[in-house]
């Protein structure tokens, strides 16, 4: 896995879900577009969020996949109708990035503070997220490369969930979700990238330590001896620790120890989904109906989904997958700044064009293969 240097800057922290609306910051002009970036640099100090660790929603698809027999494709049929859903498209623009290549599938994972996507903005429980990761698995479906956008990417919103992506202003990528809710975030990934989202997956905090917990724990890698900065303080030793579930979300949030911030926590969060995945395949959890049951119920009280997302299909689509199929990136960028007195990242432009070209394409093996990733 790739090491990265850390922009710390400052976040919006609670998001809601307004019709429209303009964002703020600089007017965009035509073309402007932003993309990722990793970078030096320390910003304003950040309240921890719990939402930072749904980059693991991608192991709901993954972990999913390795349950590929009949008795579990039957059985996650049940829960598929379970799910929580949200119209994470509402409103989008039908001239939306094209799907280029059939069987390809992107998928635009979000960590989240609340339990209801659909919160309006005056509910005082309304949706935060900050959170987003582009999991994209390749027509064969044999791998899947799960790529981080930092929170603070210096980006243009939209200024509505179905305005020209030259049509807005720039803000920190995490705002696009309190400008209009999901639907906004993905039109915003969407003109970021040029990528066609197919699926949305949000992840509350709370169910995954379920989920872990569900699998008997994971050992995970602490490259240096910390405290934690949260109550009741726990001590991570450098070396590897089985840790539950409360430890695990504990580990994953800590950002402030580590030269590398931000970007430090996104490895860990790296880190933590790959060791769901190569538990969930070797713990005995999916020979085991009683595990299974508690395992998946975990998981599909941890998620919502959008409307088409179906739990059965990829459980079938991605059934050869596991861990090690698995590669973790994030966008390229040329560090951190301050712009309109807030500290973001600015994207390496070039590169990051390239990145989301090959996933476009369904190019990855081949870009990867020009951009080797040192993998953990």
């Amino acid at each position: 896995m790739s090491a990265t240097t850390s922009p710390s800057g400052n976040s919006s922290g609670r998001a809601s879900v307004p019709p429209s609306g303009p964002a703020p910051g600089r007017s965009a002009g035509p073309g402007d577009r932003g993309h990722t970036y990793q970078g030096k640099g320390k910003g304003p100090r950040v309240r921890p969020r719990w939402g930072r660790i749904g980059l693991v929603a991608g192991g709901v698809a993954l972990a999913l996949a390795l349950t590929g027999g009949i008795f579990a494709v039957n059985y996650v049929s049940g829960i598929d109708n379970d799910l929580k859903r949200t119209n994470a498209f509402s409103g989008l623009s039908e001239e939306r990035p094209a799907k280029t290549v059939d069987g390809a599938i992107n998928i635009l994972l979000v960590g989240s503070d609340s339990r209801d996507p659909d919160t309006k903005d005056d509910d005082a429980t309304g949706w935060r997220a900050d959170t987003l990761m582009i999991m994209h698995v390749p027509a064969d479906h044999k791998s899947a490369q799960i790529i981080s956008i930092p929170r603070d990417l210096w980006v243009v919103v939209p200024r509505t969930n179905d305005a020209a992506c030259s049509d807005g202003s720039r803000a920190k990528i995490n705002a696009s979700f309190a400008f209009g809710g999901l639907p906004r975030a993905v039109h915003t990934v969407e003109c970021l990238t040029d990528v066609k989202i197919d699926n949305v997956m949000a992840i509350d905090f709370g169910g995954f330590k379920e989920v872990t917990d569900a699998l008997g724990g994971v050992d995970l890698k602490v490259d240096q001896t910390i405290t934690s900065i949260h109550p009741p303080h726990r001590v991570f030793k450098k070396g590897m620790m089985h840790m539950n579930g409360a430890q695990a979300l504990d580990w994953v949030r800590q950002r402030k120890q580590f030269a590398r911030g931000d970007f430090a926590r996104m490895q860990h969060q790296q880190e933590f989904l790959k060791a769901l995945m190569d538990k969930a395949a070797s713990s005995g959890t999916l020979a085991s109906p009683g595990k299974l049951d508690d395992f998946l119920n975990a998981v599909a009280k941890a998620v919502t989904v959008d409307q088409d997302f179906s739990l059965k299909d990829m459980v079938l689509q991605f059934r050869s997958l596991r861990g090690e199929n698995l590669t973790f990136l994030t966008t390229p960028n040329k560090g951190s700044e301050t712009i309109a007195g807030q500290s973001v990242v600015v994207s390496d432009r070039e590169k990051a064009l390239a990145l989301f070209k090959a996933v476009k394409a369904d190019t990855m093996s081949e870009w990867m293969t020009a951009n080797p990733v040192k993998k953990s």
